[in-house]
């Protein structure tokens, strides 16, 4: 089935999980760019490779720590050696833990996510 964007086949439906904690959100972006902060040693370079800017990056992490408590990302200020950030233990214990959390809704979905990506490719729907 063609969409109505041209010649591009609509991407399969999917589940998008946030958690809600205090006044701040935990979703698959702010993992995402604790995840490429790990790879990378760095804020700047996590950034660059979520196509974000320095600021937008720190603002995402600040909001994360202030809606936990307790940081996620440890710095170290530049000089000998030059500076860079790291996940905190509890930082990687909550990366860990939502990609399980995320892994289990997406198992317990699939049968779902089948049906409905049928339905819209034409399929009548019907078990």
């Amino acid at each position: 089935m063609n969409s109505d964007r041209g010649d591009t086949p609509p991407r399969p439906p999917t589940l998008k999980i946030q958690l809600r904690v205090g006044a701040g959100v935990i979703g698959p972006g702010k993992i995402e760019l604790l995840e490429h902060l790990e790879h990378e040693g760095g804020i700047t370079a996590a950034a660059r490779v979520m196509g974000l800017s320095y600021r937008r990056a720190w603002y995402l992490i600040d909001t994360l720590n202030a809606a936990l408590g307790q940081p996620v990302v440890e710095t170290k200020v530049g000089g000998e050696g030059g500076g860079g950030a790291r996940l905190t233990p509890f930082g990687c214990e909550l990366v860990r833990r939502y990609r399980e959390a995320a892994d289990a809704v997406d198992a317990a979905a699939r049968g779902m996510l089948d049906w409905l990506n049928d339905a819209i490719d034409g399929d009548d729907g019907q078990p």
